[in-house]
This record gives structure tokens, sequence and C-alpha cells, in this order.
């Protein structure tokens, strides 16, 4: 039996991980730290702490700026100086893309310079800059993975709001905005943990995790009119015209706001290939497509 420690295993991402390693016959417990004796409860035969705790992207703009870098950034630190001293081999802590850019010009790698723009990506980042600059004991393991939007059955983020609009018959408004996204199936994410878990030959370090492909919203609107046995009504109004429903959104809290439309319509790409380089594979367990159909089906 092999013990591990789990933060966030409430949450969407947590809850699947949770189970995945549970029935692979790990021996995973959560661990909440919002307990006052929560060092306490990290056993002596740990073999990780997988952190996944944290305030995340908040689209209504309703945090205080303040809380993100006290729970995303702080208590990170915290959590880290605990691992370091503890006899755990394994730290995972699951960053995000957005600690690296909040528009990604052109294919975002492991390598591209660190520009966060929103509180969010700012207090990912500054938890990366705090674990990268300790020293490492021998014998343990440090892994920042920065997912792309995670997504499968159980989700109730925004491909969960674009089924309900195309399952009910309503007209995709953005047709016009063409680009590329990429995703993250919660199937290649326990992969990727499970792997991490059970090899020795792969090494400390920040790896991206994506699906193999981006798609469109296009795309996506395709996919979940598919799934329902709908046709796709994907109009292309002026983009000047939506941006400028966007904006009045911003003022009048419209569903629509430009950060909404900017995470509907924005290219961003994310680069897979260093992770796969180092499982020694060329594609991932789920492709993008059937990911993507996996979750859209459980809308159902």
């Amino acid at each position: 039996m092999i013990n591990l420690k789990i933060t966030g295993s409430t949450g969407f991402v947590g809850v699947n991980i949770m189970k995945h390693l549970t029935e692979k016959s790990y021996k995973a417990k959560g661990l909440n730290l919002r307990n006052a004796n929560w060092k306490s409860e990290i056993d002596i035969d740990d073999i990780a702490i997988i952190h996944l705790a944290g305030i995340a992207h908040d689209l209504k703009n309703s945090s205080n700026p303040e809380e993100y870098f006290d729970v995303n950034t702080k208590l990170t630190q915290e959590l880290f100086d605990v691992f370091l001293a503890s006899n755990c081999r394994d730290f995972i802590f699951f960053s995000s893309v957005k600690a690296v850019t909040d528009n990604a010009a052109g294919i975002l790698t492991e390598e591209t310079v660190l520009n966060p723009q929103t509180v969010y990506g700012q207090s990912k980042m500054q938890a990366e800059q705090y674990i990268l600059s300790k020293d490492v004991p021998q014998g343990k393991r440090v892994f920042i993975l920065r997912p792309t939007m995670i997504h499968g059955p159980g989700n109730k983020g925004n491909l969960n709001l674009l089924f309900q609009l195309v399952s009910k018959g309503f007209p995709w408004p953005l047709g016009a905005f063409q680009n590329q996204r990429s995703f993250c199936s919660i199937d290649n994410v326990c992969f990727v943990i499970q792997q991490i878990l059970e090899r020795e030959d792969i090494p400390s370090g920040v790896y991206n995790l994506a699906d193999d492909e981006a798609v469109s919203t296009n795309d996506l609107i395709e996919l979940i009119a598919a799934s329902v046995n709908r046709k796709a009504w994907i109009f292309q109004l002026p983009k000047k015209v939506v941006n400028t429903v966007a904006k009045i959104g911003d003022v009048l809290h419209f569903p629509l706001n430009t950060e909404r439309l900017d995470k509907l319509t924005e290219n961003f790409v994310v680069s897979n290939t260093k992770i796969k380089t180092i499982l020694k594979i060329d594609k991932m367990p789920i492709s993008t497509k059937g990911g993507l159909n996996k979750t859209i089906s459980s809308f159902n």
C-alpha cells in the first residue's frame, strides 16, 4: 500500500485523482490546510504530497486580491517547507499555465518567459519561484505542473455552460472569432500523476499538462451539437459588436464580460512535448476529441 496526501481533495481534480489512485491500490487521503493541526497529519510513511488546494481564477472578479497570495502563494510556501522537512519523497504542485501568461502569442512551452497579468497568475508564479529557489535534499523530487483547462465528467466550468447553450438550441454568436485552444482531459492528468509516482526515472522539473491537439471554440460547438443530435447554429456577429457588448457586461455584470469573452475566444496553445518526452510516449492516452466527447457526454 502506497500512502500519500492530497490537498484540495474535494475539488473536481482532487476527487478524480483520489478515485483513480484508490482504484490503483494507493492509500490517498485528503489534507485540509484549513485545519489548525494539518502539519501533524502528514505521516512518516507518506511518499508524496499532491498540492491542488488554492483559489481558482475568478471570472467574476469577486475575490480579494490578497486572498490569492495568502492561499495560492503563502500556503504553498508553508506546505513546501513542511515537505522539505518530512520523509515524503515527492512534492507535486499544481500551478497553472496562467502563471506564465494570460495571452499566449505563440505556442506556450516551459521555456516561455513568465509574465502573468492577473493576480491569480502572479500568485501561482510566486509560489513556483519560492519552490524553485529552495535546495531540495537528495532523494526528494519536486514537480511543478502547469495544466491548461482541465475537463472531465463532473466538471462545471465553461464547457458545461457551452453545453447548456447549444443543447437548448441557442445559436453561438461568436463564430467570427477563429481561435485555437489547448485543453487537458482529467484522464490524462491522472495518467501523468500515476507515472510520476510509480517511476523513478522522471526527474524533478516544470511540466506543462495538455492534450495533444488544440481545438477551436467553433469545433467545441460542433462536438456538443453532434452529441445531442442538433445542428450547430454558429453565427458570425461582427467582432466590434461583440466586444462592445462585453464591455457593457463589465459594468452591468452580464454573463458575457471582457474576461469571459477572452477565455472563450482567445488563442492559447500549450505544448506537452516535454512531459511526453520524459515519459517516453508519442501520444497522451486520451485524444483531445476523445476526452472532450467523454466530458460532453457526461452533461446529458
